[in-house]
């Protein structure tokens, strides 16, 4: 009886097994076997490691079991829960990236993404004799992802060109000048290379050319109109002043290599991954390393950008503003400026103590533990600062730090969206100055887009309220989805543009993924 039960439970057992197939056939790897293997020798398309997955391993095997006899049941099912395995981690990875985001960013507040089982998308994909169905399932709903992707190929057939076999020749020193740099109608040794990468990389239109094609100025020894506007375009891309004139900055972004920027794309994928862009019906996301701010509608039949303009964040040395996401909620008119302690006694308290005339002249008043508000500078409220007893407040008007507005997002780290007195900053074409918070171009603009739902609030209403001189607060009726994230390419109207490292977070999240790719082991790279 026992020796009868343990013969159906085996059988049971075999037949669950065969029940459970998704890659054998009689013994062999069937079509979506190949297919898989090689989908996992192609993660590099979308940024990720082929060896994470034992693609090449893999392969091997695959293509040895189809060339000799019948696998054993025992090899079958091995070959099964490695491949079962390696594409589940594949299309996880696709799907909420290859490591937690926390493991880099200290504040990040991103949820992971929801709704999605690799398993399930597998098994129902392997049904429809369908593996790219998985994919799609897997891979961020993102125009700007794909694009990226296309970016990438693009990039990476740079790698071995010979516009970058050798180094640009230092720029001239014209007298006069304290700096070398390269303006228009002067010589330079460096042309034909510096023609060659503007060509190579989509910058340069018109290129003249020598032997074998390549392009060149040979025939202009200047650095001439076609070279100029190329190298405008060029800055327009890098995040740089678009003047035609190659200084040191230019010349550092004309050196990096293609394959510096197909790892910059590659980290730009990992964070895309992580990062809530569709979760709502209106948006606003602020790109630290772009400075700019984009607010659009995610509509059934694609993203329709709203407003575009020009931010302010954190300071990269000791100010980082930090990546998370939140509803915004409230619009503060007039506000007042509620100065963070560290500020308060990091800078403003020996400021006042060097200059006390700034408290009257900037409108500041200290505000008691008790509410009761003092308008007179004495040493003794400045100590009860120090002391905590006392905190530091600007009021509303035209020299207020917040500007006229300011658009509030519950977070840990108190960090708005608001406008600024000092303007003449969105000038620069780096823009990391603020303590944290993000100073906004064309505020009125953002207060229009996110109260549309209210329409009684009209231009005209809201810059009466920003000039009244009074505090006043606003909830909205629909909040909107604020995303502060970070990305150093970013493909735009068809080219693709490349921005500095500034908070070298793009370092780090190099590093973690080259450690976990290192440590990385499971069934499919075991076996």
């Amino acid at each position: 009886m026992r020796l009868l039960c343990a013969v159906l439970a085996w059988c049971s057992a075999a037949a669950a097994v065969a029940d459970d197939r998704l890659w054998v056939e009689g013994g062999r790897p069937g079509p979506q076997a190949r297919q898989a293997v090689e989908r996992l020798a192609g993660a590099a398309s979308h940024g990720l490691e082929p060896q994470d997955y034992g693609a090449d391993a893999l392969r091997q095997r695959v293509a040895s079991a189809l060339q000799g006899p019948p696998m054993a049941p025992e090899a079958a099912a091995a070959l099964e829960q490695a491949l079962t395995a390696a594409m589940e981690r594949y299309l996880a990875h696709l799907h909420r990236g290859r490591i937690d985001p926390r493991q880099v960013h200290a504040t990040v507040s991103l949820p992971r993404q929801i709704g999605f089982d690799a398993a399930a998308a597998l098994r129902a994909a392997l049904a429809a004799g369908d593996l790219e169905q998985a994919e799609r399932q897997a891979v961020p709903r993102l125009p700007l992802y794909e694009n990226l992707r296309r970016a990438l190929a693009e990039q990476r057939a740079l790698v071995d060109h010979e516009a970058w076999r050798q180094a640009l020749p230092p720029l001239p020193r014209t007298p006069g000048s304290r700096t070398p740099k390269l303006e228009p109608g002067q010589p330079y040794a460096g042309l034909v290379p510096l023609a060659q990468r503007l060509a190579a990389l989509g910058d340069l239109t018109a290129a003249t050319t020598v032997a074998g094609g390549s392009p060149a100025v040979a025939a202009v020894p200047v650095y001439d109109a076609a070279l100029v506007d190329a190298v405008k375009r060029f800055q327009q891309r890098h995040g740089l002043k678009d003047d035609g004139i190659i200084g040191a900055a230019t010349l550092r972004q004309l050196q990096v290599a293609p394959a510096a920027r197909v790892r910059q794309i590659e980290l730009t994928l990992e964070r895309l991954r992580w990062t809530p862009l569709l979760h709502g019906p209106r948006m606003i996301v602020v790109n630290i390393p772009a400075f700019v701010l984009n607010a659009y509608e995610v509509r059934e039949d694609g993203v329709a950008m709203r407003q575009t303009m020009k931010v302010i964040v954190g300071k990269s040395v000791d100010a980082r503003t930090p990546l998370f996401d939140q509803d915004l909620s409230l619009i503060e008119f007039s506000p007042y400026w509620n100065v963070p302690a560290t500020i308060a006694r990091k800078e403003l308290v020996p400021r006042l103590r060097r200059d006390p005339a700034h408290f009257a002249r900037e409108g500041y008043e200290f505000v008691g533990a008790d509410g009761r508000v003092s308008t007179t500078l004495t040493p003794a409220l400045l100590d009860g600062v120090l002391a905590g007893q006392q905190r530091l407040r600007q009021r509303p008007g035209p020299r207020n730090a917040l500007g006229d507005i300011k658009f509030v997002l519950p977070n840990n780290d108190s960090i708005y969206l608001h406008h600024t007195p000092s303007t003449q900053l969105f000038d620069r074409d780096r823009r990391d100055f603020s303590h944290g918070c993000i100073r906004l171009q064309d505020p009125v603009a953002l207060a229009l887009f996110v109260l549309e739902g209210q329409p009684e609030w009209t231009e005209e209403r809201i810059r009466a309220a920003m000039a009244a001189g009074k505090s006043s607060t606003l909830r909205l009726t629909d909040p909107v989805r604020v995303v502060i994230t970070y990305g150093t390419a970013i493909v735009r109207d068809g080219r693709t543009y490349f921005y500095d490292d500034i908070y070298g977070h793009d370092r780090l999240l190099d590093a973690a993924l080259r450690r976990a790719s290192a440590v990385r082991s499971g069934p499919a790279t075991r076996s």
